[in-house]
């Protein structure tokens, strides 16, 4: 997620908001961009955008997370922790502070200092510890773990579920580019 696709969110759920459009996001999100540039550029500032747009949004929201879903980044983007109304996960996706890699080298440097040949097996026992979905959905950050199959009509039963949720009505316009 870097500036941005930050700024450009925050607009476009925003103008949901503004018109009535429930909210679905799909979650691909490795986490914010780095960099000396993004930095420079605002990152903290301008993701708080995207982030204060969702909070704010009062049209019903659902988020459906479909590979990763790492740190901050996550949730700014729609999270159960921000307010979603319902948040599902895909069987493979990855929920978690961080990445896998970067996880395990703050972890078990130590370990991985003294045998590099086992930073693999910390990867795979990380993985299984903190990473898999039916973790999130036991400490309630998701609300069910959905096959893609099931992806449309979920999201669909559920959209309709919050019908009543919709509060209609103006409720403000877009902020000017």
């Amino acid at each position: 997620l870097d500036i941005a696709a930050s700024e450009k969110g925050a607009r476009f759920v925003r103008m949901c908001d503004a018109f009535g459009l429930p909210l679905v996001t799909l979650v691909d999100v490795p986490g914010f961009l780095p960099g000396t540039g993004q930095e420079a550029g605002g990152i903290i500032r301008k993701g708080a955008k995207l982030l204060y747009a969702y909070a704010e949004a009062s049209v019903p929201r659902v988020t459906v997370v479909l590979r990763k879903a790492f740190g901050g980044a996550y949730i700014v983007m729609n999270s159960k922790s921000l307010g979603a109304d319902a948040a599902f996960s895909w069987p493979g996706a990855e929920l978690a502070v961080m990445g896998a890699e970067g996880a395990v080298d703050v972890i078990y440097r130590r370990d991985i200092t003294a045998d590099p040949d086992r930073r693999d097996e910390f990867i795979d026992r990380y993985r299984e510890e903190a990473m898999a979905p039916h973790i999130p959905a036991e400490r309630l950050s998701i609300d069910e773990v959905i096959t893609p199959a099931e992806t449309r009509g979920v999201v669909a039963a559920t959209l309709r579920s919050l019908e009543g949720a919709l509060q209609l009505g103006f409720r403000h316009d877009n902020l000017p580019q």
